[in-house]
């Protein structure tokens, strides 16, 4: 009898998105051009490889800005800050970079104006996350957590004629739809974002992982326990047909009793995930049969984001932009 044959299925769009590729060089470029140490208030991405690399390279990270020095250069996490945060950087005349994503931003101004407009605001996401956090942050009295269906059924406001949703942006697209759905059967006159808060880097990873999930048998996902983006991979993986999927940071956490009758394997990556570290856990299967490798195209992205404008002018001034 011959082999059964073995292939890989190569999730494409995988792997950094626009807001961590700006975050992680943000760090990077302060690193070159203020030297060490530079401080980073929380994990800048979350993905321990990163962290740990530029801790390699001089960068110290804190949980809070005051066990930042007086005066020192602190970079913002790309998850987002309260302003709060701002204000206790200002107190201790910290040289703040911001490199919040431009899509987290984005939720932040939409709470700022729904805040304004009066409504009750339905924040949709997990609690204690940092992106939550921050948001929250931004009108703490007008907002309202939801996690899921049940919470939604729960929700207290002052007057259901005026509530507006948001959401956290690397959750499930299929279960934030379902929630919103739920809230609006509550709330008839529910407003929303112009357009969807969920970032087209975590759409677009998700469709990826379902057309590569419903032909494998095992779905094997790269990214850290701590980022939202990467754990919701593996939940729509599940979904979507594999019979299995596993999180893990690196090849090194493979268990090799997972390909036991597997002959096709996917592979896909968090947004906070280097490309190196697929290439690991690729020549890992390699070396266990699974050589045939096709890579599954399901969207091109092109996006870029501008570094922070606080680094972008002392790049100029400096002549190094």
């Amino acid at each position: 009898m011959p082999a059964p044959s073995r292939r890989v299925l190569v999730a494409k769009p995988r792997g950094y998105c626009a807001g961590v590729d700006r975050a992680v060089l943000t760090v990077e470029k302060a690193l070159a051009l203020y030297g060490a140490p530079v401080y980073v208030r929380k994990q800048i991405v979350h993905n321990a490889h990163v962290v740990r690399t530029l801790e390699g390279k001089g960068a110290i990270f804190v949980e809070e800005t005051d066990e930042v020095p007086a005066g020192a250069t602190v970079v913002l996490s790309a998850h987002g800050v309260a302003p709060t945060v701002h204000a206790e950087a200002a107190a201790r005349s910290l040289k703040t970079i911001d490199a919040t994503c431009p899509l987290v931003t984005k939720v932040h101004l939409e709470a700022k104006r729904f805040a304004a407009a009066d409504l009750d605001i339905v924040l949709i996401g997990h609690e204690g996350h940092e992106e939550v956090v921050g948001t929250t942050g931004q009108a703490p009295d007008r907002i309202h957590l939801v996690d899921g269906v049940d919470e939604a059924a729960a929700v207290e406001v002052r007057d259901p004629s005026k509530v507006a949703y948001l959401s956290q942006t690397t959750l499930s697209v299929d279960e934030t739809n379902v929630t919103v759905e739920a809230l609006r059967s509550r709330f008839p006159l529910l407003q929303g974002p112009p357009s969807a808060d969920i970032c087209y880097a975590t759409q677009n990873r998700q469709v990826a992982v379902k057309e590569i999930a419903a032909e494998s048998e095992l779905v094997l996902v790269v990214g850290s326990r701590n980022s939202s983006n990467s754990v919701r991979l593996v939940e729509v993986a599940l979904d979507a047909g594999a019979r299995s999927s596993y999180l893990v940071d690196d090849a090194a956490e493979i268990d090799e009793a997972w390909l036991a009758g597997v002959s096709t394997v996917g592979v896909t990556s968090g947004a906070s995930v280097p490309e190196e570290l697929v290439e690991g856990v690729l020549s890992w299967l390699a070396a266990r049969g699974y050589g045939d490798v096709h890579e599954v195209e399901s969207a091109k992205e092109s996006l870029l984001f501008a570094l922070p404008p606080e680094l972008r002018r002392d790049l100029k001034a400096a002549g190094k932009d």
